[in-house]
């Protein structure tokens, strides 16, 4: 596979350098529609960016055996953050006969344990459920990556009479999740000029290990007396996430019930299209949409890109934060009001929302929005 690196022009002196791995089906196309829209961003705020693909995946793997080779590893670590597409499909499987999953071994390797899914309803999308109050959904999941249900997954126990896995807790993983948890609600607060919230959602009443995580949730929170916390079950989470989701902003949650509750939060506000998503550890960053590779529409022009152009805001956010850089934090914005006027004043409609505007085109109408200053 060739190597392609591309740099918007402007910004400072070397720019920031952004690993990017498309992966399979659907996500080469959503990789590049999102490349389309930062480029024209970053170029307005004059920022510099060099993108550099790498291979990986499982088609990577179908020809190489090699499913996330140790040079596109080491670079993807290297850069100043990482931009993902869609990893896996349904009839590559590695030996333990589970499909091929390379994103799971970036999360491990590179501790990216801070999972960040928001769910906000875009002007113009519309939302499964019929209460008018639906345009106010906007939650962030703040989800663990790297333990509870899948912390072990590279050691499975299975014999002939019984399968078991491990729920592993962890007290530094809890707090830096709580912690990220309560610096994104204070964020999220002072734009809005409200007290921040950040709520758990576990099933403490049964099992010990989602006792000891609420445990630290709760003394974690207890030393930032301006924040306050609400603590639900998961299952009554599930429920009210249907009922009254305007009602959350920040939620914490376990792996398992995060990757769950993640898909319920993308039903809320249109579906996997338009659902971002961030992985943050100490040193690195990815940033990838919230759906699958979707094989059975790949190369077909009609995938809706949105989730992977607001991942990329997302990874300009980010570099923001990170580095202090107010041009970034333009980026971001920029790509953001773009993608609300392109589906908020009907100038696209995917075939997801039952339109006939493909990948290329809904990346096409973003990119100008972005260019004339939306």
């Amino acid at each position: 596979m060739s190597v392609t690196v591309r740099s918007t022009a402007g910004g400072g002196a070397g720019g920031y350098s952004v690993a990017v791995l498309p992966g399979d089906g659907i996500g080469v196309e959503v990789t590049a529609a999102a490349i389309a829209v930062a480029e024209a961003a970053a170029a307005r705020h004059g920022l510099a960016v060099r993108y550099r693909t790498l291979p990986a995946g499982a088609s990577h793997y179908r020809e190489t055996g090699d499913a996330l080779p140790d040079a596109t590893f080491e670079q993807a670590r290297q850069a100043d953050a990482i931009l993902f597409g869609a990893m896996g499909l349904p009839d590559v499987r590695g030996p333990n006969g589970t499909e091929i999953a390379p994103q799971v071994d970036l999360r491990m390797r590179m501790r990216l344990s801070v999972g960040l899914r928001p769910a906000r309803l875009l002007p113009g999308v519309p939302s499964p459920l019929r209460d008018p109050r639906a345009e106010r959904i906007d939650f962030v999941l703040v989800r663990e990556l790297t333990e509870g249900l899948f912390a072990e997954l590279d050691r499975p126990k299975v014999t002939d009479d019984d399968a078991r896995d491990v729920l592993l807790v962890t007290r530094p993983v809890t707090e830096r999740l709580t912690e990220a948890a309560i610096a994104l609600a204070r964020h999220r607060a002072t734009a809005r000029g409200a007290a921040p919230v950040v709520a758990i959602a576990d099933k403490s009443n049964a099992l010990p290990s989602f006792a000891f995580m609420r445990r630290v949730f709760l003394e974690t929170c207890a030393r930032q007396p301006d924040v306050a916390t609400r603590c639900h079950y998961i299952d009554a989470m599930a429920l009210d996430l249907v009922r009254r989701p305007w009602d959350f902003d920040v939620i914490v949650v376990e792996n398992l019930c995060g990757d769950i509750l993640s898909d319920l939060a993308a039903g809320l506000i249109g579906g996997l299209g338009f659902a971002p998503s961030a992985e943050i550890g100490p040193a690195n960053a990815l940033f990838q949409p919230c759906h699958g590779s979707a094989p059975d529409i790949a190369g077909r022009d009609i995938a809706n890109p949105a989730a992977a152009i607001l991942s990329a805001a997302m990874l300009f956010d980010y570099l923001a934060e990170r580095h202090g850089d107010d041009h970034a934090a333009a980026v971001a914005g920029t790509i953001r009001t773009a993608v609300d006027r392109a589906f908020g004043e009907g100038r696209v409609r995917p075939a997801d929302l039952g339109g006939h505007d493909g990948t290329r085109r809904v990346a096409s109408v973003i990119a100008d929005l972005c260019r004339a200053g939306s």
